[in-house]
């Protein structure tokens, strides 16, 4: 992800808040060690890369890619779980910040090479946000898992070859201010994921996983 990252034009780095940069904590008596890194690019808001290790056994990645509004761009998202026994589970998208996705990425997305898995997994409940084209498995093997990776891989490719292309729309264009709107509602449903939220406060205390959620995960988007 991170050479990946350096391939992006005009990338920067984003401040991230000091308390909220490496995290120490304890889940059911394991250590629990958070690190987060923010970027930003022409075409991109923030890029939010996560990773996490919860005792000797458990680590997770996950990230979060936001357009700037003012681009006719979609969501990248991506998070692995990962302990002893191997994948638990793993989810990429290019998520619409409307309706739907632009055509040119969706045809993009329809031409690539898909996969197939032993072990299909089910969307949560505020899954509706997710493409046709999401990913969502539990890999069974290391040609499974690496079949994973390489589906990562062609999203990438696919988003930026759109933020190559893409042009930027005035700040008061309605079409910038309705891709605004949708961030709004993409981070909205992000919020309801339960599971996220139990896991924070039951390491920390709900007040700390809600400033979490709200200031650095799901962040509702600057106006335009």
């Amino acid at each position: 992800m991170r050479q990946w990252w350096r391939t992006l034009p005009e990338l920067a780095p984003l401040a991230v808040d000091p308390e909220l940069e490496a995290i120490s904590g304890s889940l059911d008596g394991d250590a629990l060690f958070i690190r987060n890194e923010l970027r930003q690019c022409r075409g991109l808001r923030k890029l939010h890369l996560e990773t996490a290790r919860l005792g000797a056994g458990l680590k997770i990645l996950h990230c979060v890619m936001f357009p700037d509004p003012r681009f006719d761009l979609p969501v990248f998202g991506a998070d692995i779980v990962a302990g002893p026994a191997g994948v638990s589970a793993a989810i990429v998208d290019l998520s619409p910040v409307l309706g739907e996705l632009p055509v040119g990425i969706a045809a993009a997305l329809a031409a690539r090479p898909r996969p197939s898995y032993s072990q299909e997994r089910e969307l949560p409940g505020w899954g509706s946000i997710f493409s046709p084209f999401v990913r969502f498995v539990r890999p069974t093997s290391p040609e499974e898992e690496k079949a994973f990776v390489d589906e990562v891989s062609s999203v990438l490719a696919v988003l930026a070859d759109a933020i190559a292309a893409a042009a930027p729309q005035d700040p008061d264009h309605p079409a910038t201010v309705e891709r605004w709107q949708g961030q709004l509602r993409y981070c909205k449903q992000q919020k309801q994921n339960d599971k996220t939220r139990r896991v924070l406060e039951k390491a920390f205390n709900p007040a700390w996983a809600d400033r979490y959620i709200e200031e650095l995960l799901f962040d509702d988007p600057p106006a335009p």
